[in-house]
């Protein structure tokens, strides 16, 4: 298949590799000059050249086009969107004269984002699938070499227009991505794991961040056996998380247990287990270095306003999600919301399609 990336980052340049190891012809776009342009330029100076070192097996892909050109989207039957989440609707907007009927929008991760599509797009007769987070975790090691840290055993997605499901899954399954499919594109959005587990992890670690000047894994120290203190502001974040889940007519599924179903194929093993063996992995890449990071100064605004909007105009309390909102703030001088998703910005219109398309 014909496939473009938007976003030649860490995961959009792996994903861009992997898929062509798989025999698909992609075209990587950057599409913005904030970071990786190193990387960037050795593969438009080395005809997409791109190595995913897998626990020491190295793969080499030669990536069919590295271009800036966005107008390439319109000659792709799938288009993966793998930026930041806080310039997703500045990029729709932008691709929105290029794209074409019928093409799959796939944004990963979404945080309910459809509804920037339909804003922006909505004469358009897209498909469009949100995921839940990457298919690949890792990072660029240096110019053309990708070290992988992560897959996902299970890539959960969800799918808008719902009468478009089934089209969308056969055309999907040809990426051989272990999709599974969601009932909607918001259980994605909420399902998104930063959402939770960057937050609680980063918020809570801000003087051990400073204090570390760079020497800092969120992972390896907020998240250990040995932090119950921090996991609890996690599971009362999380319950906030499922009561919003509820209210909207969906199941109440725990970070831990959404975890498992991503990262492990055991059904014997304890949910909360397989996330401490993930969060233990050798693999993991130091970070966030800074406090002013994607960690906090996209998942807070991104997720955790998103869905403290969302609390309110369901009438569900979320006392630790506001807590978590206002320290960061606090830490960045800024306020978080202004930045954030809130209903009005995503459009009531656009999500009252969405949640009719749920009920159908």
């Amino acid at each position: 298949m014909k496939i473009s990336i938007l976003g030649a980052g860490n995961a959009g340049c792996a994903v861009a590799a992997d898929l062509t190891l798989k025999g698909h012809e992609v075209t990587l776009i950057k599409t913005s000059h904030a970071m990786h342009d190193d990387n960037f330029e050795y593969l438009q100076n080395n005809n997409g050249r791109m190595t995913l070192n897998e626990f020491g097996d190295n793969k080499t892909a030669q990536i069919y086009k590295v271009t800036r050109n966005v107008a390439e989207i319109s000659n792709t039957e799938i288009i993966v969107i793998y930026i930041q989440t806080n310039f997703h609707e500045q990029l729709i907007e932008r691709i929105a004269p290029y794209l074409q009927d019928n093409q799959i929008l796939l944004i990963n991760p979404g945080y309910l984002s459809t509804a920037y599509v339909l804003k922006h797009c909505g004469e358009k007769k897209l498909i469009i699938a949100e995921a839940e987070s990457s298919f690949i975790d890792g990072r660029i090691m240096e110019p053309g070499c990708f070290r992988v840290g992560f897959r996902n055993v299970r890539n959960p997605i969800g799918i808008y227009p719902s009468a478009r499901k089934d089209e969308a899954i056969q055309k999907l399954n040809q990426m051989n991505e272990r999709f599974v499919y969601l009932d909607s594109v918001i259980e994605a959005a909420i399902h998104n794991p930063n959402l939770v587990v960057h937050t609680v992890g980063s918020v809570m670690s801000i003087p051990r961040i400073e204090k570390s000047r760079g020497d800092f894994c969120m992972y390896h120290e907020a998240y250990t056996r040995a932090n119950p203190a921090t996991w609890k502001i996690l599971e009362a974040l999380d319950a906030e998380k499922m009561n919003v889940l509820e209210r909207l007519g969906f199941n109440r599924v725990s970070y831990v247990e959404a975890c498992k179903y991503r990262n492990s194929l055991d059904d014997s093993m304890d949910a909360k287990e397989v996330f401490l063996n993930y969060a233990e992995m050798d693999t993991r890449a130091k970070g966030p270095t800074k406090v002013d990071s994607r960690y906090i100064s996209e998942d807070v605004p991104q997720g955790l306003v998103m869905l403290e909007a969302l609390g309110k105009s369901l009438s569900v309390p979320t006392p630790i999600v506001t807590g978590l909102i206002e320290i960061a703030g606090a830490a960045l001088g800024r306020n978080l919301r202004e930045e954030g998703r809130t209903p009005e910005g995503l459009g009531l219109e656009n999500i009252e399609k969405i949640l009719e398309d749920c009920r159908k």
